[in-house]
């Protein structure tokens, strides 16, 4: 039974609702604050952050980056404005950082009267007759389209794209580097260069021409050359040495190799090609995805000539439908495996050749092309140990 005493005894205790709601009065250092909750960071936010990067480089240098410098970090700033200028919301969504007016762009003067009109510090003035250009001969225009080469898509891109993806590798790797271009002489097949920011590889030089110029003969080799974007030049080799000289081109030399020697680059090594028969021969005829799989380390078309009377060839003329270059690789051993791979749909077919000769024909396969063209990527990438054709499905399995 309480007491009196007792109760007064617990009224006499603190009241700790009180004291709580006095501790959090007292609180003047806000430590008893409850955090606030991080705003979400949304697509404009991440771009406001990166234009605001341009602004402080341009602030801090007093010119906008250049997107084609070798400065990489400014590089990135410069291809950034550029990808910014050349999208109209972006500009928008801008406007109001834009303190420095990075985002405007003058507009071009339609006509050399506007122009000249805008010429507010004469610096078009001609006084001196420096412009006057009716003294000099006549330029001359090249007497083909063909002398300009011009890019257009890579053909075989797939075969040239691994190329690209293993020397960035490599490069991360430091295995290679990149050095100034060191010359004309190290334009050769199979080296890798860097213009403009874009690697490029020399697939082909071709043959050694003479041309005229001036009255003097000089030597002419068209190359092929492949970009990693996907696209392919015919340039001349000189031409292609001076953008290189003028752009301040990089070439790729492997780590710890002098200057001049880039000779340990990728080597073409012949090519694998596809094949489609024109034979009207009943028993084939009517074989739909008829291919033959082979390799040869030259021409395809040199290859192929006068297959209508070959066995190889089915005794018909065919069609070229797939070309691939390999580059530090064997092909018959690329060849080998994919015969492997399509073994099961290897055609069993006798051919008589012109001396009466019995052939049993081995490169040949009922198989669709787009079936070889992923074998090919697959042995590549070396992912096709791992698979098996299934010729009932028409397509490439895992093993079991």
């Amino acid at each position: 039974m309480s007491t009196f005493e007792d109760e007064a005894d617990v009224a006499d205790l603190p009241d700790p609702q009180a004291d709580m709601q006095s501790l959090i009065d007292s609180d003047s250092g806000g430590l008893l604050d409850l955090p606030e909750k991080s705003k979400k960071v949304t697509a404009a936010d991440r771009l406001e952050r990166a234009f605001l990067e341009i602004v402080e480089f341009r602030r801090t240098h007093d010119r906008v980056p250049s997107s084609t410098t070798r400065q990489i970090a400014e590089r990135k700033l410069g291809a950034r404005l550029d990808g910014i200028l050349a999208n109209d919301e972006k500009i928008a969504a801008l406007e109001h950082l834009d303190e420095l007016k990075l985002l405007r762009t003058a507009e071009p003067p339609a006509t050399i009267d506007e122009l000249l009109d805008g010429d507010e510090l004469d610096l078009l003035g001609d006084e001196s007759g420096l412009l006057d250009l009716s003294a000099l001969p006549p330029r001359k225009t090249p007497d083909t389209p063909d002398s300009v080469a011009k890019r257009m898509k890579a053909t075989g891109f797939e075969a040239f794209e691994p190329l690209f993806k293993a020397k960035h590798a490599e490069l991360a790797a430091g295995l290679f580097r990149l050095i100034p271009f060191p010359g004309v002489q190290t334009i050769e097949e199979g080296n890798f260069f860097v213009l403009n920011g874009i690697m490029l590889l020399i697939a082909d030089v071709g043959d050694t021409t003479y041309k005229s110029i001036g009255g003097k003969q000089e030597q002419k080799q068209r190359l092929r050359v492949i970009f990693e974007n996907g696209t392919e030049s015919s340039m001349y080799r000189q031409s292609l040495s001076i953008r290189l000289h003028e752009q301040e081109g990089q070439a790729l030399a492997r780590t710890g190799h002098d200057v001049g020697e880039l000779d340990d680059a990728d080597k073409e090594s012949g090519h694998i090609y596809v094949l489609r028969s024109l034979s009207t021969h009943p028993q084939l005829a009517g074989l739909k995805d008829l291919h033959k799989i082979g390799f040869s380390r030259n021409s395809v078309e040199k290859r192929i000539a006068n297959a209508e009377k070959s066995p190889t060839y089915l005794m018909a003329p065919v069609t070229i439908v797939e070309t691939y270059r390999t580059y530090n690789l064997k092909p018959s051993a690329l060849e080998h495996l994919l015969h492997r791979v399509f073994a099961e749909v290897r055609l069993d077919i006798t051919q008589i050749d012109t001396k009466g000769r019995e052939y049993d024909p081995s490169e040949w396969f009922v198989v669709p092309l787009k079936v070889i063209n992923q074998a090919i990527k697959m042995i590549m990438s070396g992912e096709i140990i791992d698979y098996v054709y299934d010729a009932s499905a028409q397509r490439l399995v895992e093993r079991d």
